[in-house]
Protein backbone atom coordinates (compact mmCIF):
# COMPACT_ATOMS: atom_id res chain seq x y z
CA UNK A 1 0.00 0.00 0.00
CA UNK A 2 2.79 2.39 0.83
CA UNK A 3 4.48 1.61 -2.49
CA UNK A 4 1.34 2.61 -4.36
CA UNK A 5 1.04 5.74 -2.25
CA UNK A 6 4.60 6.95 -2.89
CA UNK A 7 4.33 6.00 -6.56
CA UNK A 8 1.25 8.19 -6.95
CA UNK A 9 1.93 11.02 -4.50
CA UNK A 10 5.72 11.15 -4.24
CA UNK A 11 7.01 10.13 -7.67
CA UNK A 12 10.48 11.63 -7.17
CA UNK A 13 11.09 9.53 -4.05
CA UNK A 14 9.69 6.48 -5.82
CA UNK A 15 11.97 6.96 -8.84
CA UNK A 16 15.01 7.59 -6.63
CA UNK A 17 14.35 4.36 -4.72
CA UNK A 18 13.90 2.36 -7.92
CA UNK A 19 16.99 3.79 -9.60
CA UNK A 20 19.15 3.22 -6.53
CA UNK A 21 17.81 -0.33 -6.13
CA UNK A 22 16.60 0.35 -2.60
CA UNK A 23 12.84 0.25 -3.09
CA UNK A 24 12.32 -3.23 -1.64
CA UNK A 25 14.68 -2.62 1.28
CA UNK A 26 12.81 0.60 2.01
CA UNK A 27 9.42 -1.14 1.84
CA UNK A 28 10.52 -4.07 4.02
CA UNK A 29 11.83 -1.66 6.65
CA UNK A 30 8.61 0.35 6.44
CA UNK A 31 6.56 -2.84 6.86
CA UNK A 32 8.55 -3.92 9.92
CA UNK A 33 8.07 -0.52 11.53
CA UNK A 34 4.34 -0.60 10.80
CA UNK A 35 3.99 -4.10 12.28
CA UNK A 36 5.88 -3.15 15.43
CA UNK A 37 3.73 -0.02 15.82
CA UNK A 38 0.56 -2.09 15.28
CA UNK A 39 1.60 -4.57 17.97
CA UNK A 40 2.40 -1.75 20.40
CA UNK A 41 -0.89 0.05 19.80
CA UNK A 42 -2.87 -3.18 20.17
CA UNK A 43 -1.20 -4.04 23.49
CA UNK A 44 -1.84 -0.54 24.81
CA UNK A 45 -5.49 -0.65 23.74
CA UNK A 46 -5.98 -4.10 25.26
CA UNK A 47 -4.56 -2.90 28.57
CA UNK A 48 -6.65 0.28 28.52
CA UNK A 49 -9.86 -1.60 27.72
CA UNK A 50 -9.33 -4.54 30.06
CA UNK A 51 -8.97 -7.22 27.39
CA UNK A 52 -7.08 -9.81 29.41
CA UNK A 53 -6.29 -13.49 29.43
CA UNK A 54 -8.91 -13.85 32.15
CA UNK A 55 -11.54 -12.50 29.75
CA UNK A 56 -10.25 -14.91 27.11
CA UNK A 57 -10.65 -17.82 29.51
CA UNK A 58 -14.12 -16.88 30.74
CA UNK A 59 -15.81 -15.22 27.74
CA UNK A 60 -14.05 -16.33 24.58
CA UNK A 61 -16.43 -14.84 22.03
CA UNK A 62 -16.40 -11.44 23.72
CA UNK A 63 -12.61 -11.58 23.84
CA UNK A 64 -12.45 -12.36 20.10
CA UNK A 65 -14.88 -9.55 19.26
CA UNK A 66 -12.99 -7.02 21.33
CA UNK A 67 -9.62 -8.09 19.94
CA UNK A 68 -10.92 -7.82 16.38
CA UNK A 69 -12.30 -4.37 17.14
CA UNK A 70 -8.98 -3.28 18.62
CA UNK A 71 -7.08 -4.70 15.66
CA UNK A 72 -9.26 -2.84 13.17
CA UNK A 73 -8.88 0.45 15.02
CA UNK A 74 -5.12 -0.02 15.34
CA UNK A 75 -4.84 -0.72 11.59
CA UNK A 76 -6.69 2.53 10.85
CA UNK A 77 -4.23 4.41 13.05
CA UNK A 78 -1.29 2.82 11.23
CA UNK A 79 -2.78 3.64 7.85
CA UNK A 80 -3.10 7.31 8.76
CA UNK A 81 0.19 7.61 10.66
CA UNK A 82 2.53 5.61 8.46
CA UNK A 83 1.19 4.31 5.17
CA UNK A 84 -0.42 7.48 3.86
CA UNK A 85 2.17 9.93 5.08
Amino acid sequence: MHRDYIKEHRPILFNDLILSGHLWVYLVDWNEQAQERLDTIMEQMKAAEGVTEELKRTHQMEWVQRCNNIHNRAEEIILHEMIYS
